[in-house]
């Protein structure tokens, strides 16, 4: 609207919507600016240490994983973070034997998401991947596990043994799902209380039979060694009468004979005899 003042030359008018137009710009440029900022806000994503995010678009898996950090993404487009850190599953659980004896087991699982399936993980199972498959899976991997030994093998000496036909089976089935397993640990194993007094009574009575083996092969070995000791002193003793002569024990008592009469000490000495010849000592 222009009004005319009388007072100035005809002609000239006051425009009066010139502050109101600046204002309406004014609120505009605000609100953009405030769209912008939601927008740029809405570009920015992080994902936090030890995960990867997968983008999804209107609900559909885009098939883009994104590491660790800050990232600028379409804004119509939403990150769902998945763990890929080494995750634990402990499991408790009744197993058979293949007697049919029930034994309590308890076992643990060590494994992570591998990063470069994490997006057909989350298609296909979900985030919750762990409840669906992976322990479902261990469950069933035991079961045939322990399934194929006895109670008295488990409880003894094949526990490692299970332990890595339970990996083995679990490794092949959760590597097809893009999960790696690290480890499987059989914690504990228990077994009916009757059947573990039977087993570790047997394992009493085979250390006693291993100790008793061992004390008879140490008195065979001490036999054999006082044997070839007496062999060795009759063996001596055939040497040496073989040398000895009388005509040999007679120069030996001469000699002796001298030998004592050159001593100091007092004696009496009677020279020869009816049998050798040998000096008698009488006294000294």
């Amino acid at each position: 609207m222009t009004i005319f003042d009388s007072s100035t030359p005809r002609g000239r008018g006051i425009d009066s919507g010139g502050f109101g137009g600046n204002l309406l710009r004014l609120i505009g440029l605000g609100i953009l600016g405030f769209l912008l900022a939601i927008l740029l806000l809405s570009s920015v994503t992080r994902v936090n240490t030890g995960h990867v995010g997968i983008l999804t678009l209107f609900g559909k898996v885009t098939g883009e994983t994104l590491g660790e950090g800050i990232h600028l993404i379409n804004p119509l487009k939403t990150n769902n973070e998945m763990s890929i850190q080494t995750q634990t599953i402990k499991e408790s659980a009744n197993v058979p034997s293949s007697e049919g004896l029930m034994m309590a087991l308890d076992t643990s699982l060590i494994y992570h998401l591998n990063p470069d399936s994490a997006a057909h993980v989350f298609q296909t199972i979900g985030a919750d991947y762990e409840d669906k498959v992976v322990e479902n899976t261990l469950r069933s991997a035991i079961r045939e596990a322990t399934a194929s030994h006895t109670a008295n093998a488990l409880y003894t000496g094949e526990r490692e043994m299970v332990a890595n036909e339970i990996q083995q089976k679990i490794t092949t089935e959760l590597g097809k799902r893009g999960i790696t397993v690290e480890a499987v640990l059989l914690r504990d194993i228990q077994l009916p209380a009757t059947l573990k007094a039977s087993i570790e009574a047997k394992q009493q009575a085979e250390q006693e039979a291993l100790a008793m083996n061992f004390r008879l092969q140490k008195e065979t070995q001490e036999a054999q060694r006082k044997r070839i000791e007496a062999a060795g002193v009759r063996d001596f003793q055939q040497i040496v009468a073989q040398g000895i002569t009388p005509s040999l024990l007679e120069w030996k008592g001469i000699e002796a004979t001298e030998t004592l009469a050159k001593s100091a000490n007092t004696k009496v000495v009677v020279i020869g005899n009816n049998k050798n010849g040998l000096p008698l000592i009488l006294g000294q």
